[in-house]
Parts: structure tokens; sequence; C-alpha cells
């Protein structure tokens, strides 16, 4: 009787499945005109769309099948056209009840294979059926917390695979210690039925505090190979329950695959192994919605169909162990009689709180990606942390109702998105069936296939393992790839909780290796911004020459470690020609305790390739340079290790060698560490030291440390004056160094700007327009700023531009959360040092209150802000006066040049050849400003 009634529901569905397919084509069709009515639109562009076919895909009423969705209205409507005319078609109550039928059929075989994931601990089984409606209950408060609070009408909501482990794993913990000690199964089920749900309702509290305060990218802190490797266990984890739930056999082990040995086992278990691959195949192959759910009908009505047509009975089947064993019904108020607390045994939470911290970051990871994929497959933007609340809440209800974890269901929630029957009631039928499968009398166990229900987590296995085992190989890296094989077989090797933790640390050392094995060095081509006369100019000509440069500047970029400060130092050492003697490399090596390995110590007596032996003489041929300018704005962290085994010893080697090593661009935290461990000077024997360079150009005062300069181009400028010293000793220089600035000024006697343009455009001017320059004065304004007063402003009309006459002007960084005030140090917090490599640049702070780095100096002869003037467009950057006397500028504005263009062409051509100059000089030394 049973069978035939089951065999009845199942034509039943298939009617159902029937119209609902015809229904689908029919709203499919209403679409498509819609979707013409619309492109006409977009091609007129009537409603500001663009020119080419396609609406904004952020509309919230230009979504790929033309639905809207009206949150004031519960009913759903489809725009349509026909004709030219408009019309609406309204959804009743038989779409929402096919829909809500469709996604029942797809979720309770899958929620009752759940059930048997999580307690599929032997103590559990005289109890299946029960607990299998125990999950049935929590996916209906699931979808009752979805259909209350999601922002998405036609979301669906259940029990989730990405905690089934977790809670397996709780809940035969808690099986195995009451059981050990003595304990029945009734305590095992009560406190399984009290922690779990605990589990969960504190998970949802922690998912609502993580949206509400929008702390997400704590998620991130595992990394994503770790995740994929747990996943790809969850895939192994319901194809081994799916097997055992076709056999009749506990599966826990690597070891019970032996059942499938045996003839009649794997008999049982081939039909769930195929089925499961048709599933699988449909759900990736086939373009309509409803092929997998019709797909899903026709499995067991097969297997009835079979039945039937042979003249085997149920019973038959069940004592062949195609059919689950039967047992007494099951009544709903049973269900309320399986949790005694005074049989819950409270101490065995603290056993499960590790479990349940991996429970949190996973089910948090795997809930952000559902939501990332729904929002991608609509096209529209979702709130991820809104979203995340309304898993939160939607958790801790289940919780509180004994239910476990779930999540968004993404594949049932793009169905019914798809379909276009937008409306909350599909989720009030779908938690109608859910009641109505808890108080039915009826066990699904001992009338539907075995082999149907085990299909169903194979499905979920096949897919799972397929996705994140082959799929996801042509997404990451080989070496991310491996990450993810070892954290999936360390799961199958020491457990869940340990290999997670050992995924993450595997990642963490694959990261170290990787980084140490990328170079974060590169040359870099700048000069400094300083105007010399032709003499100097000349000289660094020859300064700057590629094939034997008395100047180089290396870029130094990303954090600098223990792992890879080895492979800095030797890049710097290539780089700049140092060939270093045996006993030097075996120092380097034990300079630190953190790097000195058996592999470090014999880098000496490595053997070279014959391409390394090649560049090693091409270095020794060649001179060393005489200054190397390194460029620390893009290395954002420096520890106590690469500060004395990279920086130290590099800074001892260039002293030997007489060469002047400099740095610029420090943070705060970078230039603390450097002075903290004697790489750098103090603030005050800095400046000595530079004053005694700039007074005795051969002086080889740097006792083996850095020389810090707030930016490369003060830096360059540094070098270039003491190069040009050596070869013209008369150079005059200011012997006062600028408070709180670590820069050395021209101090050009000439500050007219006449004489600027003369040096600028030195060689591109005849006799005729020098003597044009003279008449310059009549067409621009000087104007003196005090100390910090700004020039112009970001986002301003650019009205002018600005050539520097008497101080120096400076460019802040538009960099937030750069200047940090405090350092902690491993005594505390200590003040951050307001030093030559720090921002106090005269008090000036941002919008928003922070300090403000600097980026560049323009000094005597500097232009500034002319390229926003020429493309007239708003500021891009900020300008203020930087030296103690304050600056003064030749204002240069839009209205004079206009003059200028009238009264005197000649000379607006040479200010075009100027500003023409200027850009080209600041192309060549990459700035991405002015």
């Amino acid at each position: 009787r049973a069978s035939r009634q089951f065999l009845i529901t199942i034509v039943f569905l298939t009617c159902v499945h029937t119209i609902s397919y015809h229904e689908t084509n029919k709203v499919k069709i209403m679409s498509s005109y819609g979707s013409l009515d619309r492109k006409d639109k977009v091609l007129g562009n009537e409603d500001g769309g663009i020119e080419d076919g396609r609406a904004p895909a952020q509309s919230p009423d230009k979504v790929p099948l033309i639905w809207t969705s009206d949150r004031d209205d519960t009913h759903q409507r489809i725009k349509k056209s026909s004709g030219g005319s408009k019309g609406e078609t309204q959804y009743n109550m038989f779409h929402y009840l096919v829909y809500a039928i469709i996604n029942v059929i797809i979720a309770v075989p899958g929620l009752y294979g759940y059930a048997s994931v999580i307690f599929n601990h032997p103590a559990f089984q005289p109890h299946l059926a029960s607990l299998s409606k125990v999950v049935v209950f929590s996916s209906l408060v699931h979808q009752l917390g979805f259909t209350l609070f999601s922002s998405l009408d036609f979301s669906i909501g259940t029990v989730q695979d990405a905690g089934l482990i977790f809670l397996s794993s709780m809940a035969n913990s808690i099986a195995e210690s009451i059981l050990n000690e003595g304990g029945t199964i009734e305590e095992v089920i009560s406190t399984t039925l009290v922690i779990l749900p605990l589990g969960t309702a504190t998970l949802g509290i922690v998912l609502i505090f993580l949206g509400k305060f929008r702390l997400l990218d704590i998620v991130a802190f595992i990394p994503m190979p770790v995740i994929g490797g747990y996943l790809a266990f969850i895939g192994y984890f319901c194809l081994e329950a799916g097997v055992a739930l076709c056999i009749g056999k506990s599966m826990t082990e690597l070891s019970d695959w032996r059942y499938l040995l045996e003839p009649h086992n794997l008999l049982l278990a081939t039909p769930g192994l195929l089925s499961a691959a048709v599933l699988t195949i449909i759900s990736r192959k086939a373009k309509n919605d409803a092929v997998l759910p019709i797909a899903m009908v026709i499995i067991p009505a097969t297997f009835y169909a079979v039945l039937f047509f042979s003249g085997t009975s149920l019973e038959e089947a069940r004592d062949e162990g195609w059919v689950g064993e039967e047992v007494p019904p099951v009544p709903v108020q049973d269900l309320l009689h399986l949790v005694d607390f005074n049989l819950v045994h409270w101490r065995l939470i603290s056993k499960c709180i590790g479990t349940w911290v991996g429970m949190v970051f996973v089910v948090s990871f795997a809930s952000c990606l559902d939501i990332a994929a729904i929002s991608m497959d609509m096209g529209e933007a979702l709130d991820t942390n809104k979203e995340m609340v309304t898993v939160g809440t939607a958790n801790l209800m289940s919780g509180l109702t004994f239910g476990f974890t779930g999540s968004y269901i993404f594949s049932q929630t793009i169905f019914t998105y798809r379909t276009g029957c937008h409306s909350r009631y599909i989720g009030v039928l779908i938690m109608a069936a859910y009641l109505a499968v808890c108080v039915s009398s009826i066990n699904i166990l001992q009338i539907a296939p075995l082999f149907f229900l085990g299909a169903t987590l194979i499905f979920i296995g096949y897919d799972l393992l397929w996705e994140w085992l082959i799929d996801i190989r042509a997404k990451i890296f080989f070496r991310e790839y491996m990450v993810l094989l070892v954290t999936f077989v360390a799961i199958q090797m020491i457990g869940m909780d340990f290999g997670i933790l050992f995924g993450v640390v595997v990642a963490l050392v694959e990261h170290v290796a990787s980084t140490t094995r990328v170079s974060s060095m590169g040359r870099i081509l700048k000069r400094s911004r300083a105007v010399w006369s032709k003499e100097a100019q000349n000289i660094l000509q020859n300064g700057y020459n590629a094939d034997d440069p008395k100047i180089v500047t290396l870029e130094i970029k990303g954090p600098v470690f223990f792992g890879s400060s080895q492979k800095l130092m030797s890049d710097i050492t290539d780089e700049i020609g140092l060939s270093m003697s045996e006993e030097e490399m075996k120092r380097i090596a034990f300079a630190s305790p953190h790097t000195s390995t058996p592999h470090s110590s014999l880098r000496a007596q490595r053997v070279k390739s014959p391409r390394s032996r090649k560049k090693e003489q091409y270095a020794k041929r060649r001179s060393h340079p005489q200054f190397v300018v390194l460029d620390f704005t893009l290395m954002h962290n420096l520890d106590a290790s690469a500060a004395t085994s990279c920086f130290l010893q590099l800074a001892k080697l260039c002293e030997k060698r007489g060469i002047l090593l400099c740095a610029s661009g420090a943070i705060p935290r970078v230039e603390w560490m450097l002075r903290s461990h004697n790489v750098a000077y103090e603030l005050d024997e800095e400046i000595d030291v530079k004053n005694d360079m700039l007074s005795n150009p051969d002086s080889k005062r740097t006792h083996g440390k850095l020389i810090l300069f707030l930016t490369i181009f003060e830096a360059l400028e540094f070098s270039e004056r003491l190069l040009i010293r050596r070869v013209l000793p008369k150079v005059p220089y200011e012997q006062h160094l600028q408070s709180r600035l670590s820069t050395v000024s021209t101090s050009s006697p000439h500050h007219q700007v006449a004489f600027i343009f003369l040096n600028v455009l030195r060689g591109e001017l005849s006799t005729e327009e020098k003597e044009v320059v003279d008449s310059i004065e009549q067409y621009y304004e000087k104007a003196k700023y005090r100390p910090g007063e700004p020039i112009f402003q970001k986002n301003t009309h650019p009205d002018a531009f600005f050539i520097v006459l008497q101080g120096s002007v400076a460019v802040p960084a538009d960099r937030k959360g750069s200047l940090p005030l405090m350092i902690r140090s491993g005594t505390g917090t200590v003040q951050s040092p307001q030093s030559l490599s720090s921002s106090n640049l005269f008090g000036i702070v941002g919008d928003d209150g922070e300090h403000k780095c600097v980026e560049s100096f323009h000094k005597v002869g500097g232009i500034v802000g002319y390229c926003d003037f020429m493309l007239e467009r708003y500021r891009t950057f900020d300008a203020v006066a930087a030296s103690n006397d304050g600056a003064t500028v030749a204002v240069f504005s839009r209205t004079n040049i206009d003059r200028m263009k009238n009264e005197n062409h000649p000379l607006y051509v040479i200010v075009q050849k100027l500003l023409l100059r200027a850009s080209l000089m600041d192309l060549a030394n990459c700035t991405c400003h002015n």
C-alpha cells in the first residue's frame, strides 16, 4: 500500500513539474518580449542608458529576465510588451505552489542525507528517523528567518553542508565520551541536541556581530586554499556518507571502503553512484532549471516502476537492502521528548569549543561565498554585511529551537530568482511542506529507495569534489593547489581541527617561501628636481651614465623580513657590483640568529653558474658607484632581523668601498627600527654628518650607517651636490640645514624667473630668445606664503601654475593611515619621533585630521601645478610652503598667459617649451602627479 501511495505521489509531482515547465517557458517567452521592448528603449537612449543594447546591470528593474521586485508588494509582476503595448502579468497562488514543491523535492532528500551525516555514529541509528525530522524542522526555522529578514523575496535557506563535518565531529565526540564513561544512548541524544544547537545559536550571535559592525574581513584570515581543502573534504564525506546510506553500513574510516568489495554491497551502491553522476551532469549541463527536479522525481519513480512490473513487493526489496528497515512511526510529540535536560553532560561543552571556532570561520566564509554568488548571478550588488546579519539571525533562531547551522542555499535561491516568481509566499509554502514532513507519521527512510537518498548526498559530494579538486586548478597557482591538497589529506589523517590548523601553517610557510623567492628590489632611473648650472648638469650627465653610473637608485618594495633579507642583500650587492669575500659572506649569513642556517652559511661556497660568473666578472671590470640611494617609499614593514642582517651589513660593506648609502621615504615604524638598531644615525648626529659632508665632499664619515632623507628627490639632490663638489669644489652650498626637513637647499644666488628659464631651457634657446625672456616679469606676480600655508588645494580650479623663487614647496602624499604617531615596541607604546623621516610638515593635516606624509619637494626653479593647468582639470594634489621662511613663488595665471599669447607670442612659445621640458623631466622621474 505504501508503495502505491508513493507511486501516486510521484505521478502527481511529475504532472506538477510538467505544468511548471510550461509555465516557466511561458514566463521566459513573455520576458523575452519585454527584453526587446527594453532594448529598443536603451538603443534610443531615452533613460540615459548606454547605446549598445544593454541596460545598466545595477538597475533594479533591469535584471536579465526583466523581472522586477517591489518590496512593498508581495505579489511580483513581470514586465511584458506585445505590439508596442505594455501589460502586467501577476503571479497567483498556483505559481507559488509549483515552485515551492520543486524546492521541497530538491531539499528534503538532501536534508535526510544531512541527518545521516551529522548523526553517523552507531549510537544515533535507532533514533535516526526522529533526528532526521529535527533537521527538517531546523530547515523550517531557517526558512522562517530568511522569509522574515532577508532583503531577497525569493531567498531559500536550510541546514547547509558547510557546517556538517563540524556538527558531525562534535556529535561523535559527545557520543564517544558519554559511552566510554558508561552512559546511555538517551544521555548521548540529549547532550547532542543541546550542545549542537547551543553552538548554532552562538554562531548566529557571532555572525550578527560581524555583520552589524562590518567585520567580515576577519573571515579572510583563513587562506582560500585551506577552505577549499575543507570543502573538498566535505565532498568526500558526503560521498562516503551517501555510499554508507546506500549499503546500510556505517562508514567513518578509509578502511570502511572495503565493504564495496562484497558483491551485494557493490550492487546496492551502484545505482546511487550512477544516479548521482546523472544528477551531477544535469546540474552542470542542463540549461533549463526544471530538469534537475524532474530527474530527482524520475529516479525513485523508476525504482517503483521496476518493482511494480517485476512483481517485487516492498517487503522483498527491504529484505534485500533497497529500502530502509521498518520502524514504528514517529509522532510529532515524540520529538518533544528527545531532550531531557537532566541527562545533559554540560562539561562536554569545553571539549567542543575548538571545533566550534573552526565552524565559525568556515560557515562565515561559505556564507560569504553564497551571498557573493547570488549577487553575481543577479547582476546586482548585495550588502554582504546586511545579508550576514540575516544568516546570523536565522542561525540564532535555529539554535534556540534545537536546530543546526544553515545559510542561503545558492542553487535554490537562484532557481527561484530565475523563475521571476519573487514572492515570500514561496518561502511560506516551503515551511508548510517542511511542517507536513515533521508531523507526518510516514517515515521516508522506510518507503523511499535508500540508493536515491544516498544519491542526493553522493551528488553533493561529486559536485564539491569536482569543484574544489578539479575546476579550482585553473583558478589558483600550483603552490596554492598543493596547499589545498595538503589540507584535504591532513583532515583525513589527523582530524578536522588539526587538519585545518595544519593547512593554515602550510599556507603561511608557503607564503614566506614564495615571498623570499621573489625579488623586492628594482633599479629605477630618477634625478632630483634641483636646477643646476650648465657645468654641473654636464657632470650629472656622466654621473647618471647607464654603463658606469656614479649615482644608483634602488627601489625596495613590500615587507622586508627575516625570510627575504638574505635574497635582498644578495640582489643589492649584485646590482651595484659589490663582490664580497668568503669571510664577508659568512659574517653576513650569521649576522642574525634568524638567518643562520646551514644553507646560508654555505652561500660563499656555492657553485656559481656560468651566467653568475660572467655577471661577476663584468662587475669586477666596472667601477663601483659612489652613491647608492634606497627608496623605501613602498617598503611597508621591516623587522629587526632584516634591519641588522641586511641593511646594517650593507652599510658596512659600502663604507669599506667608499660608497655613500642613503635611504629615503621610510615610514615612521621603519625609521624607528633603523635608528633603534644603529643602522641609521640619531637625528642630531645625522644633521652634523650631513653638514660635515657638505663642507668636505671627500669626507668618509659614515661609520657604516645609512643616511636618511624624507623624499627620494632630497636624497638624490644631496648625492648630486656631493658629486658636483667633488669635481667642482667651488660650488656654493647652504651651511644651515632647514629645520625639521632632511634637505640641503640649492641656495642659488639667482632667484629671478629669467635665470630659471635660462637654466631649465639652456640648450634650447637662441640668443634672440634669451633676450625675449627678460620681458617676462610683466606676466607673473610674486606671492609669499608662510610655512605650512597652502598654495593650492586638491579638487580646486587650476587657474595658475607656479615657479618656486625662494624656499621650497612640498606635495603631501595622499595616503591615509600611514602616519601613526605611536609605535608599539617590546617595552610598550613609544612616541613616533618627529624626525627627518616623519611627517611633521609644520602641523599640516588633512581634512580627516591626519598628519600628511611628504611625497616630494620643489626647490628653487621647481614648477608646480602646470599639468592640471594645461589639462584644465581640477587639482589632483595639494601644495604647501615647506621651508622655515616660507616660500616665494611666481604665479602665472591663466589671464596673464592668455595676455602673453596675444601681446608677446615668442615669449609664449618659450613658456610652452618650459612646460614641455618640465613634463619630460617628471616623466623621466616616473612621477604620478603635477
